[in-house]
């Protein structure tokens, strides 16, 4: 390490130059943030693209333009590699950077680099890998600029020590945009909305965006949620290549609210337990040289507050569960070239681009003067994990339930570098009989702290926390939970997963395999699909969108001694033809689903397939509110699960449209999340009504239920409820308010009775997995005997419907047994038991069906899709 003194005189010189350079809010001219010799070999910002940095906003193409040039101009220095492309073809590139001599030599560096991430010995090779990750949501706007200054100014300067020995010490990776869809979303929308001169009110179009905004991708994801999900092509290929490189420090660099500083690490509390005491002193360290360079700017951070470290499906905590210390990064956002903060002060663009510069830099400068300490920590991690410091067991995932999602959770397991093995047939693990093989995950692996985070049922929040968060809600202040406390994903998946004590054997199962298909009976009479996973739904959705004719059934039914489960499809051979069963049992193969050849209408038990039971499904045609009123992630989550998951096509129609719209050819209306009643208006409302009375489907999720549950016209006969022992403020007030009946406080707890909002909501959910309990005698609950787990969040409960109403298809279980995972307030728990999740309710000719909780939230409870599948594709057939 150099000199700590000659450090700190070097810190204050630079900094003195970049308060000068940056002495009014106009952007700079320099083209890099830090004084001194630039070889001019290595193009600028403004000779490749036109603008100087913090002078415009760039765009995704001009970014990728500049990173070219630097491609070209420094090949001794540079790879420039694409990972992925996004939803609408848009490159992800990120780019390596290190010394010459390292360069030449970096198949050997990444192979010991392998080596060490297997928890084996290093041969000598390895330099440590700092990745610095930008812009995951489109519309945090300055990382991006400020990857192509870090870029640059490793490239480019030719008399700064510490460049050197970056280069020399260390490997630096840059991905410059995680979010190209999004960014070019918002660079759209601002350079239609700029003027003149660029605006610093908030309230000016420039800094207000339309929906949907560019902080999501083109399916409106939010991909820091996505890390473990891995349903975005944007992840998929992200996750790939930080695996690739396995870098000991990974810094994801974000935007937050304009009127805050920059934050960097050590995180917030609650700190997931997986997160080790030695990752706890990396984040010092760097943390420790973050501060040195901010202090001498004269820039105020923060640190320790708001952003923890506790769920794993942000960029942070899921690499730090690979051993990696991996941190979010937070800088005040312009949202455009300027702001004008509620203090007074102006923000512009350009001071943004130069914070997030100075901390990229200051990180990679970190690593490289501990070069030898990160490398070895991230090599003890992963190392102490193979030798069973997290676990010696294995997570043993059956097969004999819901078979497609729990093959399809082994494969992202091992996409994310998790050793999974599988045992086909029918053995023995453990004590326990799987009839149809298992897929098992062993403790003892490198990524053991990610396998524990993703497959244990709980991850519990520390308990000092806890009973802070708890004196905190007795005070009527907010809860410090920033996320989810609950995301097992066997719970998601609706599989079986238990961990055993010893180690089982298997072949290792590969991220890519094909799930095999499953084909049983004989004969020619029709083919059953039954209605057991995601596999299944989407297997009888391509097949009716290929012009099969099915029939559906919601009884139970049993034919040579095989049970077929209520919602079982059948695909008789004489209402099709040769080539369409062909085509069946093709895409059956395609996707892995399960089939069952039938030779007869012959049952023992349930109904023939000649019985009114068995109703045909047809392709339904799907609308969806669209734009304002309704959330952005809501949409698009619904719409990724109906059209990639189950195959079936969507129609979005915005919300302003309603009051006129035209629904007569549409079978099913969906509403996501959000509150849609303004944006549809009176006129919208009563145009979907209309549509459910003369035969439709609606299907409202979450807070959206309150448009269809109030009001004379509600569609849904249901209310929402006050907090337990306060009153609905839909309560008459009394009259002669100026006096109040006199009371005597006898208690502190009488006190704060007494100055509680009596009209006040539950107390806001942070989001736990919950128990339900199946209404078996509704076609809407077919493939769940027994109740799903539910992810529920927010402050809305429900009354029970009325049974001569509606009904309840899906409720909450017992206060005793209610809670699957995560944490829940007393008081929610008591009041949330027994109350509806999913509801319906006919009217006319069609019927309303509500979720009130979002069932396709980020696309990670893959186990509800049969739910789903039921109100979308099953219902229409049902009310016709």
């Amino acid at each position: 390490m150099e000199n700590p003194s000659m450090r700190s005189t070097f810190v204050t010189t630079f900094c003195a130059l970049i308060v000068a350079m940056f002495a009014s809010p106009a952007p700079v001219s320099a083209q890099s943030f830090m004084e001194g010799e630039f070889d001019p070999a290595i193009p600028t910002l403004e000779q490749t693209v036109g603008h100087k940095p913090g002078e415009r906003i760039t765009s995704p193409e001009e970014g990728y333009s500049y990173l070219k040039a630097l491609d070209e101009a420094a090949a001794d220095r540079v790879d420039l590699v694409e990972y992925a492309r996004s939803w609408q073809g848009r490159p992800l590139y990120y780019m390596v950077i290190s010394a010459p001599q390292n360069m030449a030599r970096i198949e050997a560096i990444k192979a010991d680099l392998a080596t060490i991430a297997a928890g084996r010995p290093g041969n000598g090779n390895a330099l440590p890998v700092t990745w610095l990750a930008h812009s995951v949501h489109g519309n945090e706007i300055s990382p991006m600029d400020a990857a192509l200054m870090t870029a640059y100014h490793l490239l480019a300067a030719q008399d700064d020590p510490r460049v050197d020995q970056i280069l020399r010490e260390t490997i630096v990776i840059i991905d410059p945009l995680q979010n190209p869809d999004g960014r070019a979303r918002f660079v759209h929308n601002f350079r239609t909305a700029l003027g003149m001169t660029p605006q610093a009110d908030r309230q000016s179009a420039e800094h207000d965006e339309p929906w949907p905004s560019g902080r999501v991708n083109h399916y409106l994801f939010d991909l820091n949620r996505d890390w473990f999900t891995l349903s975005q092509p944007e992840t998929r290929g992200k996750v790939a290549a930080i695996r690739e490189w396995h870098p000991v420090v990974v810094k994801d660099i974000h935007e937050m609210g304009g009127d805050d500083t920059y934050f960097f690490s050590p995180a917030a509390d609650p700190i997931n337990p997986n997160i080790t005491a030695e990752q706890r002193r990396g984040y010092e360290i760097i943390g420790r040289n973050n501060a040195g360079y901010f202090d001498a700017l004269g820039e105020p951070y923060f640190t320790r507050e708001v952003y923890d470290l506790f769920y794993p499906g942000y960029g942070d905590t899921w690499n730090a569960h690979q051993g990696a210390i991996g941190s979010t990064y937070e800088q005040g956002s312009a949202r455009a070239l300027v702001l004008e903060r509620r203090d007074g002060t102006m923000l512009t663009y350009a001071d943004t681009v130069r914070n997030q510069f100075t901390a990229a830099f200051s990180t990679a400068e970190a690593v490289a003067q501990n070069a030898g300490y990160f490398l070895r920590s991230y090599a003890d991690y992963r190392a102490a994990n193979a030798n069973g410091a997290a676990g010696r067991g294995s997570y043993i995932i059956d097969l004999s339930k819901r078979r497609w999602n729990a093959e399809n959770m082994g494969r992202k397991l091992a996409a994310q570098g998790i050793t999974v093995l599988r045992r086909d047939g029918s053995v023995s693990a453990c004590g326990k009989s799987y009839p149809q093989g298992y897929l098992a995950v062993p403790q003892a692996q490198p990524a053991a702290r990610l396998v524990r985070s993703l497959l244990d049922t709980d991850t519990p929040l520390p308990r000092q926390f806890v009973v802070e968060q708890e004196r905190r809600r007795s005070q009527d202040l907010p809860h410090e939970l920033y996320d989810v406390t609950a995301w097992s994903v066997g719970l998601m998946s609706g599989v079986d997963v238990s961990l055993c004590g010893s180690n089982v054997g298997g072949s290792p199962l590969d991220a890519g395999a094909p799930i095999a298909p499953k084909s049983e009976g004989q004969g020619a009479f029709a083919v059953a699909v039954p209605w057991t996973d995601s596999g299944q739904a989407r297997l009888v959705t391509l097949a009716l969108r290929e012009g099969l004719e099915g029939r559906v059934t919601d009884e139970a039914f049993v034919q040579n001694g095989r049970n077929f489960p209520r919602g079982t499809v059948v695909f008789p051979a004489a209402a099709n033809t040769p080539e369409t069963m062909a085509r069946l049992d093709a895409l059956a193969r395609e996707i892995g689903a399960h089939t069952v050849a039938m030779e007869t209408s012959w049952v023992e038990d349930g109904p023939n397939l000649g019985s009114d039971a068995f109703v045909r499904l047809t392709v339904p045609k799907i609308a969806m509110v669209w734009d304002d009123g309704v959330s952005q992630l809501s949409a698009g989550a619904a719409r990724y699960v109906l059209e990639q998951r189950l195959g079936l096509p969507v129609a979005p129609i915005r919300s302003n449209r309603f009051g006129g719209a035209d629904l007569s050819d549409y079978d099913v209306l969906v509403v996501p999340d959000g509150r849609p009643a303004s944006a549809l208006g009176r006129a919208g409302r009563e145009t979907i009504t209309n549509f459910v009375k003369r035969g439709g489907v609606l299907v409202a999720l979450g807070d959206s239920l309150r448009a269809f549950s109030s009001g004379d016209d509600a569609l849904l006969a249901v209310k929402r409820e006050a907090a337990l022992g306060r009153t609905p403020s839909e309560a008459e007030e009394e009259e002669d308010g100026d006096l109040a009946e006199a009371e005597e406080f006898t208690s502190e707890e009488e006190y704060r009775a007494a100055i509680q909002d009596e009209t006040a909501l539950p107390d806001t959910l942070p989001g736990a997995l919950l128990n339900t309990v199946s209404d078996t005698d509704h076609f809407l609950s077919a493939g769940y005997d027994e109740g799903p787990v539910v992810l529920a969040s927010g402050s809305d409960i429900y009354t029970p419907i009325d049974r001569e109403a509606g009904i309840n298809v899906i409720r909450y279980a017992a206060s005793g047994s209610l809670i699957a995972s995560g944490y829940v307030w007393d008081e929610n728990r008591r009041q949330i038991a027994f109350k509806p999740y999913m509801i319906a309710q006919e009217t006319g000719d069609g019927m309303a069906i509500a979720f009130t909780q979002d069932p396709t939230t980020r696309a990670f409870l893959d186990g509800l899709d049969l739910l789903v599948a039921n109100a979308v594709l099953v219902a229409p057939s049902r009310v016709r």
